[in-house]
């Protein structure tokens, strides 16, 4: 790719810059744009909560919600992992970006001493 290429596309902007693609909506001025920092944010809001037990709602898509019950187990520098226990003794590991919760497409909710915290 071309480092610094932009090119406009339907209010949205391509922009590559070391192989990376960047999606950025043209807004009206005061809207609010994600940046790395707020990744960032999310990240160290989840990785204080390891090992703790958590809501997960995750929006599957065609209206299709899934709630489950689990324990953040590790975050890493682009997802972050749930351990989920179903019954039958199976051990089951979802994985999620941060960008997810950004976007809403995943809900966490850490369950600590029968105070429910959202996360996003």
């Amino acid at each position: 790719m071309i480092k610094g290429y932009n090119k406009k596309l339907n209010n949205l902007t391509l922009m590559s810059d070391c192989d990376i693609l960047y999606f950025v909506a043209m807004g009206k001025e005061g809207d609010f744009m994600a940046t790395r920092d707020t990744l960032d944010e999310i990240r160290k809001k989840i990785e204080m909560h390891i090992g703790q037990s958590v809501t997960l709602k995750a929006n599957k898509g065609r209206k299709k919600v899934v709630v489950r019950e689990g324990v953040l187990e590790n975050t890493y520098p682009n997802i972050f992992v749930i351990k989920i226990e179903d019954g039958y003794e199976t051990v089951r590991r979802v994985s999620y970006c941060y960008s997810d919760v950004l976007t809403e497409t995943v809900e966490i909710t850490i369950n600590k001493d029968n105070e429910q915290i959202k996360v996003s």
